[in-house]
């Protein structure tokens, strides 16, 4: 099972049409699964259809999915944009600030890693060091 994070805490799946991959993406319903390889260019035709797009992260330690969530942005997609894998809640506010919604984790992820430590982050645009900068 998995466990969707946002600012607001834990929460269930809600129903979603089927996730396909980048190699099926002219036959899409909407939601799209994304290795943290893939090249969010071959999207370009697609961004305005796709609702959902869902960037996995294999380890912790490989920040390319939150290169690729940046991208995406600048890109224009305006949809849903989840990391899912190995995000741990001390890098939640870098994967908001880099456009990410939301972030599906494990159950296992969520029992080591509760709500409450998610929702410390969750004030992600008041404490970033650009903010602290300025206000100094």
């Amino acid at each position: 099972m998995s466990v969707i994070v946002t600012d607001r805490g834990f929460h269930d799946e809600a129903p979603i049409p089927a996730f396909t991959t980048l190699a099926q993406l002219p036959y899409h319903e909407g939601a799209l699964d994304l290795s943290n390889t893939d090249d969010p260019t071959a999207l370009t035709l697609y961004l305005a259809d796709i609702r959902l797009i869902r960037i996995d992260f294999p380890s912790f330690a490989d920040g390319r999915g939150f290169t690729l969530a940046r991208r995406l942005r600048m890109m224009g997609f305006a949809g849903r944009l989840r990391a899912r894998g190995h995000v741990l809640a001390d890098q939640y506010a870098m994967a908001r600030r880099v456009g990410f919604d939301e972030v599906e984790i494990n159950d296992d992820l969520a029992a080591r890693q509760p709500a409450d430590q998610w929702l410390a982050r969750a004030d992600w645009q008041a404490h970033d060091h650009q903010s602290r900068l300025r206000a100094g």
